[in-house]
């Protein structure tokens, strides 16, 4: 489907694109030139033919041509070779077939061989074959062996298969395979990927016991999986036991970045240099990326001249981390210019990744013309956009307000072969919403379903929120009963804080309380938000006793009132008449158990609290106390306080 000028919805059905060369000389001679035909083929000629020819399905060509020609019987190398192009091609029917021949030609498959097919078969996912091979492996001439099993289990790790990795496992004991060290990495990996950390602790005294000596990677496996579970205390402990690398370092730096304990993670660091284990590109970058996350950006950049002081080079995933940095601190330039500072100085080749993190960070800062230059720049330099990046980029323009933008990026990212994820989708619909393309949002919504991508609460939403906010809120109810009735979809608290706002909006204050008992009913924890709306409806509607009475449920229930919560509390007190009791809010500390400061909304809504009640001193008191704060006056103040002395007056006279 492609979305035109004039944001007209037109479904166009995308086949797959499958890349071929098709050889229009239908002449092709695969056998070799010979003065005489019945000259025989040498081996070395048929090894050299399949090795050099680059195409796959050409060798495949030549090796079956030549299968059926009187000039040549293929040798164990040959079938040998044939077999290894396959498999790094994937051809698992082929290498099957291969296979047979060698068996009717009674040729043994060699021990590497059969490693190669038990490589196609995790290549292409198909781990279940793989061990029905491994069962066959006598009839092949070939007997089973450490390694052998080793890559069978190892493919069954590949897709997470443990409890069939148990069995080969057990069948490798009782034929009386003794496990080596990557035996045990597999079990330990195949533990820790399902959260058995005991296990995998347990396994590891089995090892010693058995005289085969945890290795780096057994250590780091299993320590990672702890931290990752937030047993770093305990990580710490086991990485205690024995001599300490790098590695092992790194996951615990991970699992104490993960707790924000960036403290330990730099005393792990100032331990590893006592210890001379140099910290690696990886360990620098796992805590500058934690403390770019966290908004220390000056103490990661603190840490990237400590890293380039002891000689270790940053690499792509420290120029990602840092750039990211650089926009949660709020500024582009800075981000713009590391990139190419480092990108200069380091010989840095971005991937996608880091070029997605450039793209997102100038998209959320709404700077898309520069965006737009690095998505182009990105693919001058060969780098393949994928579906974050254009998703991004039609993400910035939905926020942006430009329709045009994010209809010019869907239709480039559908020419290019990519396909738009949920994601991509609900900003689409957001950016036509934003532009009161109400039937065409539909209308993507809808082919969501069809082409098997299911529309999320997200994407409603994003629906929902546009036709409240355009005051069609019969429509928002549809699609509210529709999300969950056809799509089965069902709402979340957001989807109920939208269309609370556009019935407060609306002035319809009692049907959006008729909702509260419908959120209460489900089950749906009530947000800040919630409250914070229906305090903002139930003030405009002229309720201001009831949306104190809120105020103090919101306390009651746990949520901590914010500046919204505590601006529309001093505005019902005002419309109560009781501007007293406002004007002491503005010098409450806390509030809520929440230390505030008043902003211009807060003295705004004292100084018309103050003029209502005719106490026009007092409300130039406020003012002058607001320019006092350095909180400048909005329009709306000085609109307010026109209205009390010139209006008013003129209207008594």
């Amino acid at each position: 489907m492609y979305l035109k000028e004039g944001c007209s919805l037109l479904l166009k059905v995308q086949k797959p694109i499958i890349p071929f060369v098709l050889n229009t000389n239908l002449n092709v001679n695969f056998l070799p030139e010979s003065p005489n035909p019945a000259t025989e083929i040498k081996e070395s000629y048929v090894v050299k033919r399949l090795r050099q020819e680059p195409c796959v399905p050409l060798a495949w060509h030549f090796f079956k041509s030549i299968t059926n020609s009187n000039l040549f019987k293929h040798t164990p190398l040959t079938f040998e070779v044939m077999i290894r192009k396959l498999a790094v091609d994937g051809q698992v029917d082929s290498v099957q077939y291969v296979l047979q021949q060698m068996k009717l030609q009674g040729f043994q498959c060699s021990e590497d061989l059969f490693v190669n097919v038990i490589s196609v078969y995790r290549q292409v996912g198909l781990s279940e074959r793989a061990v029905e091979m491994f069962y066959r492996i006598k009839e092949f001439g070939c007997d089973p062996s450490v390694k052998i099993y080793n890559h069978v289990l190892d493919t069954l790790l590949g897709e997470n298969r443990i409890q069939m990795i148990y069995t080969v496992y057990r069948d490798m004991k009782r034929d009386g395979f003794e496990p080596n060290v990557f035996t045990y990495n597999v079990l330990l990996k195949a533990l820790c990927k399902n959260n058995k950390v005991e296990g995998a602790q347990k396994l590891l005294v089995e090892m010693s016991n058995k005289g085969c000596s945890p290795d780096a990677v057994s250590y780091t496996t299993v320590i990672s999986s702890m931290c990752e579970l937030g047993l770093v205390k305990e990580g710490r402990e086991l990485a205690a036991r024995f001599e300490p690398v790098v590695s092992v370092y790194n996951a615990l730096i991970n699992g104490l970045c993960k707790d924000s304990d960036y403290k330990g993670a730099f005393e792990l660091m100032r331990e590893m240099v006592e210890k001379r284990i140099s910290p690696n590109v990886i360990s620098y970058s796992t805590l500058i990326n934690a403390l770019c996350n966290s908004g220390e950006t000056d103490l990661s950049f603190s840490l990237l001249a400590q890293m380039l002081k002891r000689g270790c080079h940053p690499n792509v995933h420290t120029l990602s981390s840092l750039v990211k940095g650089c926009f949660v601190r709020g500024t582009s330039t800075d981000a713009l210019d590391l990139w190419s500072s480092m990108i200069r100085g380091f010989e840095l080749q971005p991937n996608v990744v880091a070029f997605n993190t450039l793209v997102q960070g100038l998209c959320s800062h709404g700077n898309m013309e520069k965006a737009l230059s690095v998505f182009a720049h990105m693919e001058e330099n060969g780098c393949s956009p994928n579906i974050r990046t254009y998703g991004s980029l039609i993400n910035g323009f939905a926020k942006r307000g430009s329709l045009e933008g994010a209809v010019d990026t869907w239709n480039k990212m559908l020419t290019s072969g990519c396909s738009p994820n949920v994601v991509v989708y609900t900003s689409m619909v957001e950016a036509l919403c934003r532009h009161s393309k109400f039937r065409e949002a539909e209308s993507l919504i809808d082919i969501m379903s069809k082409e098997n991508c299911a529309p999320s609460v997200a994407t409603f939403n994003a629906f929902i929120k546009g036709l409240c906010d355009a005051g069609r809120l019969d429509w928002a109810e549809k699609v509210f009963i529709q999300m969950e009735q056809q799509y089965k979809c069902p709402p979340n608290i957001v989807t109920y804080n939208e269309l609370l706002d556009g019935l407060s909006k609306a002035n319809r204050i009692e049907e959006a309380y008729g909702l509260t008992r419908e959120i209460s009913m489900r089950g749906v924890e009530w947000s800040s938000s919630t409250y914070n709306t229906l305090l903002h409806g139930s003030c405009s509607a002229g309720l201001p006793g009831i949306a104190l009475q809120l105020a103090g449920k919101m306390v009651v229930d746990g949520k901590s009132p914010d500046e919204i919560t505590r601006n529309m509390v001093i505005l019902a007190y005002c419309k109560l008449g009781k501007a007293e009791r406002a004007v002491q809010m503005l010098d409450q500390v806390l509030y809520g158990g929440r230390k505030w400061r008043p902003d211009v909304i807060s003295y705004t809504n004292v100084i018309w609290g103050l003029c209502s009640s005719n106490r026009r001193e007092d409300a130039v008191i406020i003012l002058e106390r607001m320019i006092s704060e350095s909180i400048v006056p909005s329009v709306a103040t000085w609109n307010v306080l026109v209205r009390c002395f010139i209006i008013d007056d003129n209207l008594s006279s």
